[in-house]
């Protein structure tokens, strides 16, 4: 038979293992939620489930020659040399922001070859490029 002191323990950590379980799945449910993907023009192309118009970030090389301006857009073409994705972003562009540098625009698809850019970070030197652009033009380029 167990005592009251050690009912009262346990109705403790089961109280406190339930609390513990519903506050993870909160976190973790919103983390899924917030959570933004890196996709490369590539992974855009072969991917068939891809949602159009969920907040994703596309990454790679602004193509040379494929910048245009206008009064309040800018228009250019983010590659990985194999496939290519038009990027269309209304704001001020970093400094950084180049032809033939690394970019990533975070925004939404409106289909496989469109995206609509609501902020674009380039916020680094010149010599340098995320590891996962690296990676991926790396092995595009061989």
């Amino acid at each position: 038979m167990l005592t009251r002191k050690v009912k009262g323990r346990i109705s403790f950590i089961v109280l406190l293992v339930i609390l513990l379980s519903i506050s993870i799945f909160f976190i973790i449910n919103s983390l899924k939620e917030n959570m933004l993907y890196f996709f490369t023009p590539t992974e855009v192309k072969q991917k068939e489930d891809i949602e159009f118009g969920k907040s994703i970030r596309i990454g790679g090389m602004v193509k040379k020659n494929s910048i245009t301006t206008n009064s309040n857009e800018i228009k250019f073409v983010i590659t990985d040399f194999k496939n290519e994705i038009i990027v269309t972003y209304s704001g001020s562009v970093p400094n950084l922001f180049l032809e033939e540098k690394g970019v990533v625009a975070e925004g939404s698809l409106r289909d496989k070859k469109f995206f609509v850019a609501r902020r674009i970070l380039a916020k680094h030197d010149e010599n340098y490029m995320p590891p996962e652009i690296k990676k991926v033009l790396d092995n595009n380029a061989k």
